[in-house]
């Protein structure tokens, strides 16, 4: 078992490379502050939100510092990972509704289930080909994107600077071999509180 989970370790830092360098920003909201369309206010907000709200999780209990991921763009936080029981990822939910500023929050937190090695690294290579894919197409501004996935589900985090770029980032994401589905949290740069000019 350790063993595995050291190979999924290895595969993960080898694969992460692809990310480039920067693609957690300035303040680590996940988006280059170069590329993000949001005032600096809003990302300082943002990334208070999103700190926030991982203190309030990790103090209810340590084991969420690796199980659980928070994002927070433009006031709407959205919570990844995985929990043991339906009432934690409730309780989670609720911690989140409670911070604030908070204008909306998506959970797509799931329930452990038995560790799956293949499954692990189909998810890992599932990312490792998006954010490859993202970074070579030149519409789409990809350090603007956080990529997770879960069982053949890609979830997509991020700020589109067009309609057009979201769609781009949804295509290629269905394009991936092995993809189920993509749930795709992505918002357009209209759709911000405040942009900057």
């Amino acid at each position: 078992m350790k063993i595995k989970l050291l190979i999924i370790f290895f595969i993960g830092i080898i694969l992460s490379g692809c990310a480039g360098v920067g693609s957690k920003g300035l303040v680590g909201t996940g988006v280059s502050v170069a590329f993000d369309p949001r005032t600096v206010g809003t990302q300082i907000d943002d990334s208070i939100m999103q700190k926030t709200i991982s203190t309030k999780i990790i103090a209810r209990d340590k084991k969420y510092f690796l199980g659980v991921k928070t994002k927070v763009l433009d006031g709407r936080i959205f919570i990844t990972g995985k929990v043991d029981t339906p009432e934690e990822k409730l309780q989670i939910t609720k911690l989140a509704w409670e911070t604030k500023g908070a204008r909306s929050v998506r959970n797509d937190i799931k329930i452990k289930e038995k560790f799956d090695f293949k499954q692990s690294a189909k998810d890992i290579l599932i990312t490792s080909q998006l954010r490859t894919a993202l970074i070579v197409n030149k519409n789409i501004k990809a350090t603007n994107y956080q990529i997770d996935t879960y069982k053949k589900k890609i979830y997509v985090y991020g700020i589109a600077l067009t309609p057009e770029e979201k769609d781009l980032v949804i295509s290629e994401a269905k394009e991936i071999l092995d993809v189920e589905d993509v749930i795709a949290s992505i918002l357009l740069l209209e759709d911000l509180r405040i942009q900057r000019e």
